[in-house]
């Protein structure tokens, strides 16, 4: 398997991350680049999927026979949850929301997520951190991995180069910034890889240097 960079394109392959525990499996689908991560626990093999974005039939072929436990969405945003429907269907999982977004997305939400809720892939365990901005209700996923640096699936909440879109509201753009600066760059290692919800990946110590450049331009 070649080595992981976490840079996947619609149309083509998806990338693997093995780790000692968990696998996680990156896709890119659909019209605006989405991108979707299916988790298996190397332990039980029970498996995950955050965002069913699009293209339901590249999610299911990714997820193949080895059935899926629950598809966890990040926020409301339609392009996150345009394969939700059919890829329940297909799989019977259960659905998983923020508290604050479940009512924003069009298949009913199972299991409502809020601030320290955890959220199991087999004997791996997801923690939920909420961030309020981008959303009302979006949440991070952190893997604090027993055998390396964590990894936190942010959304649409921090990406290379900057947290999500706040519509250029100052309020939510303070919120947002905030929430990610206090509970992602607050309290998580330089070493924590980052996976956004749309492009390539980053680290946390990659983007801490340019936080009080974003705080200064506003966006």
């Amino acid at each position: 398997m070649p080595e992981y960079h976490g840079n996947v394109e619609v149309g083509g392959p998806a990338q693997t991350h093995e780790l000692a525990k968990l696998m996680i499996t990156k896709v890119a689908v659909g019209p605006m680049n989405n991108n979707a991560y299916l988790l298996r626990c190397r332990q039980t093999d029970e498996q995950v999927l955050i965002d069913a974005a699009n293209d339901a039939s590249t999610l299911l072929t990714l997820i193949g026979d080895g059935g899926l436990a629950r598809i966890v969405t990040t926020h409301r945003h339609g392009d996150h949850w345009q394969a939700l429907a059919e890829v329940v269907a297909a799989t019977g999982a259960t659905t998983v929301a923020g508290r604050f977004d479940a009512e924003g997305i069009d298949i009913p939400t199972d299991q409502l997520a809020d601030e320290g809720d955890q959220i199991s892939v087999g004997d791996c365990r997801l923690r939920v951190i909420h961030l309020v901005g981008h959303t009302p209700g979006s949440i991070a996923l952190v893997y604090d991995d027993p055998d390396g640096a964590p990894h936190v699936f942010t959304g649409d909440c921090l990406f290379p180069g900057g947290v999500g879109n706040t519509e250029k509201d100052p309020k939510r753009f303070e919120s947002l910034l905030n929430d990610v600066d206090t509970k992602l760059f607050g309290t998580l290692p330089d070493e924590t890889w980052v996976y956004p919800g749309h492009g390539g990946d980053t680290t946390l110590g990659t983007e801490r240097p340019s936080v009080a450049e974003w705080r200064g331009r506003g966006w």
